[in-house]
């Protein structure tokens, strides 16, 4: 998912300030603080099936990387990054650790370059996919437990699920955003001219700058607000139609 390339301590006092300003609401707040306990089952599954998405396209595609280390595994501990761990729960975004992979492995019946879109887009829209299927769960207990969901432990897991699907639409829209070190960063190569490409490639190190600028005001949030409602949206209107609400 991720690639930084810059110095990684920018990084960690960008965690740092965010989880000391946030600190104090989960200490304060018993609410804020049950919400965040809520969100980390969505966490591990969101991040988890990201990277595994990512192993397993380059696999099929005839990159053996990702198998010889161990990343085609739906063991949250083979895929998560403390540090994106950390920014997924306290900011609503993050990253797992990076999947290896060799595009020179990949099959000659496509270039390089497409293998690589293949590969990045295989994260986000596994993401997409599982909140969907997250959303049908959701719209079984709804109509199908409804009593069920009154209880405790069924309001419990109802939170769970939706914050499960919140995250998975964060994280996999979030990730199209055609800047490195996002996925969406190679997901356009095989669409811009060659002189576009070489231009993009020359200035990498300059988006990763605006990409860390537009993070840490929080624009990011505000450029993909649209998309993850759209989104949500859509998948909601489907589980409608699907259960008849």
């Amino acid at each position: 998912m991720f690639n930084f390339s810059f110095d990684k301590r920018i990084i960690y006092i960008i965690i740092a300030i965010m989880v000391l300003s946030t600190l104090a609401q989960y200490i304060t707040n018993p609410g804020a603080l049950f919400a965040l306990l809520v969100s980390i089952p969505g966490v591990l599954v969101a991040i988890t099936f990201h990277e595994f998405a990512h192993g397993f396209a380059a696999y099929k595609l005839g990159d053996n990387t990702a198998k010889n280390e161990g990343r085609l595994s739906l063991n949250p501990l083979d895929h998560l990054d403390p540090i994106g761990t950390l920014l997924l729960l306290f900011a609503g975004f993050g990253w797992g650790k990076p999947v290896h992979v060799n595009p020179s492995n990949y099959t000659r019946k496509m270039s390089m370059e497409k293998g690589e879109a293949i590969v990045s887009v295989a994260g986000p829209l596994t993401n997409i996919v599982l909140a969907f299927v997250l959303a049908l769960l959701y719209g079984a207990l709804v109509k199908f437990a409804g009593t069920f969901l009154l209880t405790t432990v069924g309001n419990i897991i109802q939170l769970i699920i939706a914050s499960a699907i919140a995250i998975n639409i964060g994280l996999g829209v979030f990730n199209l955003i055609p800047l490195p070190p996002l996925d969406g960063s190679k997901i356009i190569m095989p669409f811009l001219p060659y002189n576009a490409k070489q231009w993009f490639r020359n200035n990498e190190q300059i988006f990763y700058i605006i990409f860390v600028v537009i993070w840490i005001t929080g624009i990011a949030s505000i450029i993909i607000s649209p998309a993850i409602n759209a989104v949500t949206s859509g998948i909601m209107h489907l589980i409608q139609m699907i259960f008849g609400f």
